[in-house]
């Protein structure tokens, strides 16, 4: 007879917005155990698996914690309640955790100064205990909206059951829910029972499961598009002809395989898991509305599984490459690689190069290597890194082109290169030969072009400064690391006219535009960082782009250390990835002369 095993949720926490899963464990007649859905569409002798969710809502009202969303609060700040601040940010679940945000709280009470105190009266107590059964409580008012969560068909919210001091309100009939707003607060109940197909009656008895309260996703503050001042890049009439600008976002979005708790054992597990983290980072993406979107270190079953089809919901294209597989030996659905996204309604796919740099190592091992040296120089060079180079054209209804009768192209690489830091002759090489794929597609045609991805290389290295320079100085220390004499046997140049668009901000002015310097390095006007870990802070991702035929118009706001301090560092709760995006607009100018 079918039964069921045991039920099992990969995280007990469960946050709004990112969906619930349960691993369900099933005994077929056959005495196997499998872990298959058994549908009341595909009944086994005559049984299927019948799936409810309750939310249990206690008689007890419930309040959590602002800054530990999985804590019960204990205390409630009284000058939040004062000052007519948003009551879910009074609430703390420890003295301590009050007193370590109170840095960062504070700023709630100094914008809201003019509410407060505004009759002279002495600041009363800060915070005052929290009483469970108190006011300031979150609601537990039941919603009277009807259900659509899950496949099944629409019914009313209004089947409770009571049990004590409890009321469980059934909220879904499928075998995933994702958690709503008035989830918040409250413990949800997953249930399995085997059911007869005929009578529709449960044979034997359900298995159950209770998650932790839910919480609410965490919402950081929207970063804001400031803009620059472009006119470092226009011609010397200073004309710009051009009917429409686009963006172009780049995000090492920190793939599943990496994000160890061992590594980030300073980000909650929950907030770690995959399950939130998608979400999360779905959530980040779409919202930056990018025309053109460069994603490094996405695995290839997350590709196909879940970017691929919920950014093509958003109306995107997407195209891929996973790095090869020579040296990364484990499940191959688990390596990452580069995946490229554009809007079908601003552009279309015209050619899709893939770089495979182990293929560029036998080839230059084959030609300048001796026989003897050959598999030493394999050893050195064989990283398993790729390249995605995407060749689109501007759709003619909203095309940033000079002309509306000229075809108008763009070339986009999205590139990942190797992290090792005592391989720096590698990193050279792989973004050097990069560049030269790149300066062939440009002799073949005047195309504006973009280079996004993480470099694994600071503002000053080599591979930044010939990127940025065209060029590296024969006295750059990287160049002393050079066992195989790569580097010695060509001239590491190229001619593609290619700036940062993150040095852009280094050329504003303005009171304005004072904080936005600030976070860039004074002497390489890079961010200061666009990674952010305990273990390390600095800048490793950039945008380059051909500055002969485009112009940045604005750019993503970078984010301060001092927000992410309260975390610890990256990743955590509101940001999931231990990089941050970078997001450039960019407009199409008259072309000059190559460099």
């Amino acid at each position: 007879m079918l039964s069921v095993v045991r039920v099992h949720l990969p995280s007990d926490i469960p946050i709004v917005g990112c969906e619930l899963s349960p691993y369900v464990l099933l005994r077929r007649p056959d005495k196997t155990v499998v872990t298959e859905d058994v549908p009341e569409t595909a009944p086994l002798d005559g049984l299927f698996l019948r799936y409810k969710w309750y939310r249990v809502q206690s008689d007890k009202k419930v309040a959590v914690c602002s800054i530990h969303p999985s804590e019960q609060a204990t205390l409630q700040c009284i000058g939040c309640v004062k000052a007519k601040i948003p009551v879910a940010k009074s609430y703390h679940c420890t003295p301590k955790c009050f007193s370590d945000a109170w840095q960062h709280h504070r700023v709630l009470h100094d914008r809201a100064a003019s509410a407060v105190n505004e009759n002279g009266n002495e600041e009363e107590e800060v915070f005052g205990r929290f009483n469970n059964s108190g006011s300031g409580s979150l609601s537990a008012s039941a919603s009277s909206a009807s259900l659509t969560n899950g496949s099944a068909p629409l019914y009313p919210a209004a089947v409770t059951h009571r049990n004590g001091g409890e009321t469980w309100f059934e909220v879904g009939r499928s075998k995933t829910y994702t958690p709503t707003a008035d989830d918040i607060g409250h413990v949800l109940k997953f249930e399995c029972v085997v059911v007869d197909s005929e009578t529709k009656l449960p044979v034997g008895y359900g298995n159950t499961l209770l998650t932790s309260r839910v919480i609410p996703a965490p919402s950081p503050t929207p970063r804001q598009m400031i803009p620059v001042d472009g006119m470092g890049h226009l011609d010397a009439d200073g004309h710009i002809t051009s009917s429409g600008t686009f963006t172009v976002l780049s995000y090492n979005i920190l793939s599943d395989a990496y994000a160890s708790n061992d590594l980030y054992n300073y980000c909650p597990s929950w907030a770690l898991s995959w399950p939130y983290r998608r979400q999360n980072l779905l959530r980040e993406i779409v919202g930056y509305r990018a025309d053109i979107i460069c994603l490094q270190e996405v695995q290839s079953d997350h590709y196909e599984e879940f970017f691929s089809p919920e950014l093509d919901k958003h109306g995107y294209y997407g195209l891929y490459k996973r790095k090869t597989n020579e040296v990364y030996s484990d499940n191959t659905n688990t390596i990452d690689g580069c995946a490229t996204f554009f809007r079908r309604d601003r552009f279309s796919h015209v050619k899709k190069y893939e770089v495979e740099f182990n293929k560029a190592a036998q080839s230059l091992t084959d030609a300048t290597i001796q026989d003897t040296q050959k598999k030493t120089a394999l050893n050195r060079l064989v990283k398993d890194n790729v390249a995605l180079i995407v060749v689109l054209e501007a759709k003619v209804n909203n095309q940033p082109v000079d002309s509306p009768g000229k075809r108008q192209l763009l070339c986009v690489a999205n590139t990942h290169v190797n992290v090792h830091q005592d391989l720096k002759d590698v990193k050279l090489w792989q973004v050097h030969t990069l560049l030269k794929g790149l300066e062939k597609i440009a002799a073949s045609a005047d195309i504006p072009m973009l280079v996004c991805g993480d470099f694994n290389s600071v503002p000053g290295s080599a591979p930044h400064a010939l990127l940025a320079m065209g060029k590296v100085d024969p006295a750059h220390p990287d160049l002393a690391v050079d066992p195989l004499g790569i580097l010695r046997q060509s001239k590491v140049v190229h001619q593609l006219p290619l700036v940062s668009a993150y040095s852009s901000f280094a050329r504003t002015f303005g009171l304005g535009f004072e904080q936005h310097k600030r976070r860039l390095d004074g002497t390489t006007n890079e961010p200061l960082f666009t990674h952010f870990t305990r273990d390390f802070i600095g800048s490793l991702d950039y945008i380059f782009y051909t500055a002969d035929s485009l112009v940045v118009e604005s750019l993503l706001e970078l984010l301060d250390e001092e927000s992410l301090r309260k975390d610890t560092a990256l990743p955590s709760p509101e940001w999931s990835s231990d990089h941050i995006a970078l997001l450039a607009e960019f407009r199409c100018c008259k072309n000059r002369s190559r460099r």
